[in-house]
């Protein structure tokens, strides 16, 4: 107890010399970004020229260009993909600052070989974040004064204004806001307009999936609106309205949200106090007929006319009125509600908590997705085997295609939740790593493959990484790492904790078997994840350090679990499952239910519970390496997901898929140290047996 209390003690100190990133999968969209020949290298000094063209018609010394939206959106359409057309490199990350004589790109370090690759290195200088001066920085000490520097203020939040605009007031200089976008000027001037913004069909989402109608979802919002003290309450994040209306879409690549804003007025006289600026305002019969069956009456009215509209709403309110923003909004709607005399109450948005508890509706649908995303993922690792072990040319690309194409065979599947992340060899070192259409690596026998991907079902939105080796036979330090790896996944999954903890506390317990023999991985270990929306959602996350807006963890919350390890060049291995948090009682389904003996002095003792079902490559640990808790879990594990998935399997007639489950759920044992490999009978009769030993 000493030596583990030493060691979490220890844990802030350790952290701050650890480079890190939010989660493993990407938290951008990646697509082509346009179909001409001008987002090329060799193009890429006529849309720089175009670019300066537009700060010197606009009299702006230096423009900033951020990778945002006016939803401070992880995952961007399109038509928001400003940084990737002006500067060409793509990936999920940086930020541009053009000015008369510099054209500057700050990234991390994921994107750095890419710059190299992408970028044109005669136009543009690579500023690295964590070693270059930040932006901050740079324009603080580089701009002269009374020089002026602008951004779209849609594609900023107040919290990032804010400090930036203090810093450079501070030296004299202009932080400006003007609400056309620079970047679409300089585009449409050299005849490469931006595409237009994706208003897609919306979808209607029932109370059989959402377990709960919108009209009590507002009415909810209504009550906290008045102990407030608030007129109006100013939705402006996508999933947070999506959840509110029941509503989805398809706007954004891998997200089912739609552009739109949400406006919930305190107005008890009319029964229109909830008003959706969408598309063009129309909406289709099916979706004002859905949201009437859910007794909810609302206004609709153009997109674009949000700023307006809530300007002129501010100035027709009483004095000290208050307006409530969420704090991830943009400063032009901050700039907007501040037209009239009121006070603007900012917090961490009231849907976000609520969306992150999910319903028992919610939690059922969850557990239905990834029994569908179970035999997808089967059926597709089966396939991957067998045909590298047949000798085809299996490529990164034909996996990802292979897996798209099986899940979308399930019932109410809407395609992948983010872009799969199939890597051979090296490339699974590569935390991003995204298969390219051309050129994408053949798979060979003795490549370690991880596979990162999830899919999004009307039930439920899912996220799970299998690493796996070609065949069955990796190094000695791929088993070491692999195994080190699983027991980190085993020891979060099983960990019992009080009701409230924040979830960087908890991260500690998946790295340690790494840092026990000095190893370690580059992200984080969880995220939350949206009901049929984001596959990212917050406010609580398993992270390196601290979040300021966690609320804690509380029961009937959805987190991935994913741990990693990544030999530069080599491999890379990741195990990552989705887990519902349960309250840990000695009736509950968890390992250490029957040793439970208090609940933290009242607080409330809590676990976690994976609900993913897929095998572990258990050909791939060291079983040496493993304690009796850990083949137990893993013991236990399989057999549900055999349980669960072998009928499925059968009942589809799909015969080779239900071989390969039941040879890769086969229960390992210490005393062989090895898999027990056994015919289908004698397979029952070990499951049989370990479950009468527990």
């Amino acid at each position: 107890m000493l030596g583990l209390t030493y060691f979490l003690v220890t844990i802030s100190l350790v952290y701050g010399q650890i480079r890190h990133f939010n989660w493993a999968e990407p938290d951008g969209a990646t697509y082509d970004v346009v179909d001409t020949t001008r987002n090329t290298i060799g193009n890429s000094l006529e849309r720089l020229t175009s670019m300066r063209q537009v700060l010197a018609d606009y009299k702006v010394d230096a423009y900033i260009v951020p990778t945002s939206d006016a939803h401070d959106s992880q995952y961007l359409s399109p038509a928001d993909a400003r940084r990737e057309w002006l500067s060409g490199l793509s990936g999920s990350s940086g930020t541009l600052v053009v000015t008369a004589n510099e054209a500057l790109l700050w990234t991390d370090a994921r994107y750095f070989t890419q710059f190299e690759m992408q970028v044109d290195t005669s136009l543009w200088t690579l500023m690295r974040q964590g070693t270059d001066p930040s932006i901050q920085n740079w324009l603080t000490s580089n701009m002269a004064l009374d020089s002026v520097v602008a951004v779209d203020p849609t594609t900023y939040t107040r919290n990032a204004w804010i400090p930036l605009e203090t810093a450079l007031k501070a030296s004299n200089v202009t932080l400006e806001a003007i609400s056309e976008n620079l970047v679409d000027i300089a585009r449409t001037n050299i005849g490469d307009p931006p595409p237009p913004r994706p208003n897609n069909d919306l979808i209607a989402l029932t109370v059989d999936f959402t377990g709960r109608r919108s009209s009590d979802k507002i009415a909810e919002l209504l009550s906290q609106i008045r102990s407030a003290g608030a007129s109006a309450l100013v939705l402006t994040a996508l999933d947070d309205i999506a959840y509110t209306l029941n509503l989805r879409g398809s706007d954004i690549p891998y997200n089912p949200v739609f552009f739109s804003y949400l406006i919930i007025k305190d107005n008890v006289s009319s029964p229109e106090n909830v008003i959706l600026f969408w598309g063009n305002g129309v909406l289709h019969s099916n979706i004002s007929d859905h949201l009437q069956s859910e007794g909810l009456q609302i206004q609709t009215r153009d997109y674009s006319d949000i700023f307006n509209y809530l300007s002129q709403y501010s100035n027709s309110l009483p004095i000290d009125s208050t307006i409530w923003l969420t704090n991830d909004a943009s400063h032009a709607i901050f700039l907007a509600a501040e037209s009239g005399n009121v006070n603007i109450r900012s917090t961490l948005s009231p849907v976000a908590l609520i969306k992150c508890v999910k319903n028992d509706v919610e939690l059922q649908g969850f557990r239905n997705a990834h029994i569908k995303d179970g035999v997808a993922l089967v059926r597709g690792l089966r396939w991957v085997e067998e045909q590298v072990a047949a000798g085809a040319n299996i490529t990164e690309i034909d996996v990802s295609d292979k897996l798209e194409e099986f899940r979308r065979m399930e019932v109410d599947s809407h395609g992948p939740s983010f872009a799969t992340i199939a890597g051979a060899g090296k490339n699974g070192a590569v935390i991003h790593y995204k298969p390219p259409l051309e050129g994408s690596r053949v798979i060979g026998r003795n490549d370690m493959l991880l596979v990162d991907s999830g899919g999004q079902y009307k039930d439920g939105t899912t996220d799970i990484t299998r690493t796996r080796h070609m065949s069955a036979s990796p190094t000695d330090a791929q088993r070491m790492t692999f195994t080190r790896v699983m027991k980190g996944q085993i020891s979060l999954a099983t960990v019992v904790f009080p009701r409230g903890t924040v979830g960087h506390t908890l991260e500690s317990f998946a790295r340690r078997s790494l840092w026990e023999v000095g190893l370690n991985y580059g992200h984080g270990t969880g995220h939350g994840l949206g009901h049929f929306l984001n596959v990212h959602e917050g406010p609580s996350w398993i992270l390196s350090g601290p979040s300021s807006t966690d609320p804690g963890i509380v029961e009937k919350m959805i987190f991935s679990n994913e741990p990693g390890y990544y030999e530069v060049e080599e491999y890379g291995i990741r195990h990552e499952d989705v887990v519902e948090v349960i309250a840990v009682t000695k009736d509950a389904d968890h390992i250490h239910a029957e040793s439970i003996v208090g609940d933290f002095g009242g607080a409330g003792a809590l676990g976690f519970h994976t609900i993913s079902l897929v095998p572990h490559q258990t050909a791939c640990l060291d079983v040496k390496l493993l304690d009796d808790l850990e083949i137990k879990y893993l013991n236990d594990y399989h057999a549900r997901v055999l349980a669960t998935i072998g009928p499925i399997l059968k009942e589809r007639n799909l015969t080779e898929d239900f071989e390969w489950l039941e040879r890769e759920c086969a229960p390992i044992s210490r005393d062989a140290a090895i898999l027990v490999k056994t015919s289908p009978l004698l397979m029952v009769v070990s499951v049989a047996t370990l479950w009468l030993r527990t």
